[in-house]
Protein backbone atom coordinates (compact mmCIF):
# COMPACT_ATOMS: atom_id res chain seq x y z
CA UNK A 1 0.00 0.00 0.00
CA UNK A 2 1.20 3.71 -0.69
CA UNK A 3 2.27 6.02 1.97
CA UNK A 4 -0.08 8.96 1.17
CA UNK A 5 2.09 10.81 3.47
CA UNK A 6 5.03 9.90 0.73
CA UNK A 7 2.59 11.75 -2.12
CA UNK A 8 1.34 14.68 -0.41
CA UNK A 9 4.99 16.73 -1.08
CA UNK A 10 4.50 15.74 -5.11
CA UNK A 11 0.64 16.85 -5.14
CA UNK A 12 1.44 19.95 -3.45
CA UNK A 13 4.04 20.96 -5.77
CA UNK A 14 1.94 19.85 -8.90
CA UNK A 15 -1.06 21.88 -7.35
CA UNK A 16 1.11 24.88 -6.41
CA UNK A 17 2.17 24.36 -10.34
CA UNK A 18 -0.97 24.14 -11.80
CA UNK A 19 -2.59 27.05 -9.95
CA UNK A 20 0.59 29.14 -10.43
CA UNK A 21 0.29 28.43 -14.56
CA UNK A 22 -3.06 29.15 -14.83
CA UNK A 23 -3.09 32.22 -13.24
CA UNK A 24 -4.25 31.88 -9.88
CA UNK A 25 -1.93 33.71 -8.25
CA UNK A 26 -1.65 37.36 -7.15
CA UNK A 27 -0.15 39.59 -10.00
CA UNK A 28 1.47 42.65 -8.61
CA UNK A 29 -0.80 45.33 -9.91
CA UNK A 30 1.85 47.16 -12.38
CA UNK A 31 1.44 43.44 -14.28
CA UNK A 32 -1.89 43.59 -14.10
CA UNK A 33 -2.43 47.21 -15.81
CA UNK A 34 0.00 46.15 -18.11
CA UNK A 35 -1.87 42.89 -19.23
CA UNK A 36 -5.00 44.69 -19.54
CA UNK A 37 -3.84 47.97 -21.67
CA UNK A 38 -2.18 45.17 -23.74
CA UNK A 39 -5.91 43.66 -24.40
CA UNK A 40 -7.98 46.73 -24.61
CA UNK A 41 -5.74 49.39 -26.05
CA UNK A 42 -7.70 52.70 -25.85
CA UNK A 43 -9.27 53.19 -29.61
CA UNK A 44 -9.30 50.49 -32.30
CA UNK A 45 -7.38 49.49 -35.60
CA UNK A 46 -7.01 53.08 -36.55
CA UNK A 47 -5.11 53.78 -33.24
CA UNK A 48 -1.97 51.04 -33.90
CA UNK A 49 1.25 52.48 -34.84
CA UNK A 50 3.39 50.00 -37.01
CA UNK A 51 5.68 52.31 -39.13
CA UNK A 52 7.11 49.01 -41.11
CA UNK A 53 3.92 47.08 -42.82
CA UNK A 54 2.15 48.39 -45.93
CA UNK A 55 -0.10 51.56 -44.69
CA UNK A 56 -3.59 50.55 -45.04
CA UNK A 57 -6.38 52.67 -46.89
CA UNK A 58 -7.44 55.03 -44.22
CA UNK A 59 -3.51 55.86 -43.63
CA UNK A 60 -2.45 56.20 -47.03
CA UNK A 61 -5.62 58.43 -47.72
CA UNK A 62 -4.24 60.81 -44.52
CA UNK A 63 -0.59 61.04 -46.44
CA UNK A 64 -2.14 62.24 -49.76
CA UNK A 65 -2.91 65.61 -50.01
CA UNK A 66 -5.48 65.30 -52.80
CA UNK A 67 -7.78 63.68 -50.51
CA UNK A 68 -8.05 66.02 -47.49
CA UNK A 69 -11.95 66.13 -47.75
CA UNK A 70 -12.18 62.48 -48.20
CA UNK A 71 -10.13 62.23 -44.68
CA UNK A 72 -12.48 64.57 -43.61
CA UNK A 73 -15.91 63.04 -44.61
CA UNK A 74 -14.31 59.69 -43.53
CA UNK A 75 -13.69 61.03 -39.81
CA UNK A 76 -17.00 62.73 -39.43
CA UNK A 77 -18.86 59.53 -40.71
CA UNK A 78 -17.24 57.14 -38.32
CA UNK A 79 -15.55 55.11 -40.94
CA UNK A 80 -11.66 55.42 -39.61
CA UNK A 81 -11.93 52.24 -38.22
CA UNK A 82 -13.56 50.51 -40.19
CA UNK A 83 -11.68 51.60 -43.00
CA UNK A 84 -8.19 50.67 -40.79
CA UNK A 85 -9.12 46.88 -40.33
CA UNK A 86 -8.33 43.74 -42.20
CA UNK A 87 -10.73 44.54 -44.81
CA UNK A 88 -10.26 43.65 -47.71
CA UNK A 89 -11.66 46.70 -49.26
CA UNK A 90 -11.52 48.51 -52.83
CA UNK A 91 -12.32 52.36 -52.10
CA UNK A 92 -12.78 54.56 -55.09
CA UNK A 93 -11.37 57.79 -53.56
CA UNK A 94 -12.84 61.32 -54.87
CA UNK A 95 -10.34 63.68 -55.31
CA UNK A 96 -10.74 67.27 -53.17
CA UNK A 97 -11.06 69.14 -57.01
CA UNK A 98 -14.46 66.51 -57.08
CA UNK A 99 -15.91 67.39 -53.64
CA UNK A 100 -15.36 71.01 -54.71
CA UNK A 101 -17.09 70.47 -57.98
CA UNK A 102 -20.19 69.45 -55.92
CA UNK A 103 -22.57 72.35 -55.49
CA UNK A 104 -21.72 75.03 -52.90
CA UNK A 105 -22.80 73.76 -49.28
CA UNK A 106 -23.53 70.15 -49.72
CA UNK A 107 -19.94 68.77 -48.35
CA UNK A 108 -20.23 71.49 -45.52
CA UNK A 109 -23.70 70.43 -44.69
CA UNK A 110 -22.90 66.62 -44.80
CA UNK A 111 -20.37 67.08 -41.91
CA UNK A 112 -22.73 68.22 -39.99
CA UNK A 113 -23.65 65.84 -37.17
CA UNK A 114 -27.24 65.64 -38.44
CA UNK A 115 -26.34 64.33 -41.93
CA UNK A 116 -23.90 61.63 -40.59
CA UNK A 117 -26.40 58.62 -41.92
CA UNK A 118 -26.49 60.74 -45.66
CA UNK A 119 -22.65 60.94 -45.00
CA UNK A 120 -22.78 56.86 -44.63
CA UNK A 121 -24.90 56.04 -47.28
CA UNK A 122 -22.68 58.53 -49.79
CA UNK A 123 -19.18 56.63 -48.18
CA UNK A 124 -20.13 53.27 -48.88
CA UNK A 125 -21.33 53.63 -52.16
CA UNK A 126 -17.26 54.60 -52.97
CA UNK A 127 -16.47 50.51 -51.41
CA UNK A 128 -16.87 47.18 -52.12
CA UNK A 129 -15.57 44.48 -50.21
CA UNK A 130 -13.00 42.75 -51.63
CA UNK A 131 -10.14 43.57 -53.83
CA UNK A 132 -10.56 44.38 -57.52
CA UNK A 133 -7.26 45.43 -59.61
CA UNK A 134 -7.63 47.26 -62.49
CA UNK A 135 -7.17 44.22 -64.61
CA UNK A 136 -10.39 43.20 -63.16
CA UNK A 137 -12.68 46.11 -63.39
CA UNK A 138 -14.19 44.96 -67.04
CA UNK A 139 -16.00 46.64 -69.16
CA UNK A 140 -20.23 46.18 -68.02
CA UNK A 141 -19.31 44.93 -64.93
CA UNK A 142 -21.72 45.41 -61.95
CA UNK A 143 -20.18 46.05 -58.80
CA UNK A 144 -22.64 45.91 -55.12
CA UNK A 145 -21.47 48.27 -53.31
CA UNK A 146 -21.59 48.21 -49.54
CA UNK A 147 -24.64 50.73 -49.18
CA UNK A 148 -26.50 47.64 -51.55
CA UNK A 149 -26.57 50.13 -54.71
CA UNK A 150 -24.79 49.09 -57.80
CA UNK A 151 -22.13 50.83 -59.93
CA UNK A 152 -21.08 50.06 -62.93
CA UNK A 153 -17.91 49.64 -64.71
CA UNK A 154 -16.81 51.00 -68.05
CA UNK A 155 -13.39 50.30 -69.79
CA UNK A 156 -12.77 51.06 -73.39
CA UNK A 157 -9.99 51.97 -75.24
CA UNK A 158 -7.87 52.48 -71.95
CA UNK A 159 -10.07 54.63 -70.14
CA UNK A 160 -11.53 53.31 -67.24
CA UNK A 161 -14.64 54.38 -65.59
CA UNK A 162 -16.99 53.69 -62.35
CA UNK A 163 -20.45 55.17 -63.47
CA UNK A 164 -19.64 59.02 -64.52
CA UNK A 165 -16.12 59.16 -62.72
CA UNK A 166 -12.48 58.24 -64.19
CA UNK A 167 -10.09 56.17 -62.33
CA UNK A 168 -7.12 58.29 -62.38
CA UNK A 169 -4.66 56.24 -60.50
CA UNK A 170 -4.73 52.86 -57.99
CA UNK A 171 -2.81 52.41 -55.02
CA UNK A 172 -2.47 49.04 -53.72
CA UNK A 173 -2.65 49.24 -49.81
CA UNK A 174 -2.65 46.91 -46.85
CA UNK A 175 -6.04 45.97 -46.64
CA UNK A 176 -7.03 46.15 -50.11
CA UNK A 177 -6.63 48.52 -52.91
CA UNK A 178 -7.93 52.41 -53.84
CA UNK A 179 -8.83 53.81 -57.04
CA UNK A 180 -8.49 57.66 -57.33
CA UNK A 181 -11.37 59.14 -59.13
CA UNK A 182 -12.46 62.50 -60.33
CA UNK A 183 -16.25 62.51 -59.01
CA UNK A 184 -17.65 62.06 -55.98
CA UNK A 185 -20.20 58.75 -56.87
CA UNK A 186 -23.66 59.86 -55.49
CA UNK A 187 -26.01 56.86 -55.07
CA UNK A 188 -29.81 56.64 -57.40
Amino acid sequence: MTNLRSLSWPLAVLSLSLFTACGGGEQPAAAEATSQEAAAPDGGQSTVVDEQSQKNIVAVAVGSKDHTTLVAAVKAAEYVDVLSNAGPFTVFAPVNAAFDALPAGTVEGLLKPEKKADLQNILEYHVWVGVLKPEQLTDGKVLNMVNLKNAKISNKDGKLMINDANVVASVPTSNGIIHVIDKVLLPQ
